[in-house]
């Protein structure tokens, strides 16, 4: 049986060789341009006694390429951001993500889905979700008989 010596700069290569690995990927990554990379517009979601509430920003994108559902308690934002190139100009700089987007977001059993309403305004898509009118608890007055 072959003996292994030691070496304590072997894990130290290991390392250094898998580092230059991912090294290597965040640079194609970098230099790969943004409009051929996926694009996910960012959400706040913020919630009242009343409402839920969804904020997507989506500047520059036509509200004719964007589609708003829900189905089986999943609200799903869907869309487009176009990258309208003119071949006389060369770009030496893209940053802003391009083309198709979709989010998913599970709704509580609180929101009414028919009563939910989209609106747009400065980029920014607001999405309502009013919350389902819940029944108050009453007190029930205990009737005492006596036998």
């Amino acid at each position: 049986m072959a003996r292994n010596r030691f070496d304590p700069f072997r894990d130290l290569e290991d390392f250094s060789a898998g580092f230059r690995s991912f090294q290597d990927a965040v640079n194609r990554m970098l230099s790969e341009p943004r409009s051929h990379r996926p694009w996910t517009p960012p959400v706040d979601i913020l919630e009242t006694d009343n409402e839920l509430i969804i904020q997507a920003d989506l500047p520059g994108v036509d509200m004719r390429d964007t589609h708003v559902e829900i189905e089986n308690g999943t609200l799903t934002l869907k869309g487009e951001r176009r990258f309208h190139s003119d071949p006389k100009v060369g770009y030496h700089r893209i940053e802003r993500g391009y083309g198709s987007f979709a989010r998913y977001f599970d709704l509580p059993d609180t929101v009414d889905p028919e009563k939910v309403k989209a609106d747009y305004k400065n980029g920014v898509l607001t999405v309502t979700l009013p919350k389902k009118e819940i029944a108050k608890p009453r007190t029930i007055q205990v009737q005492v008989h006596n036998e």
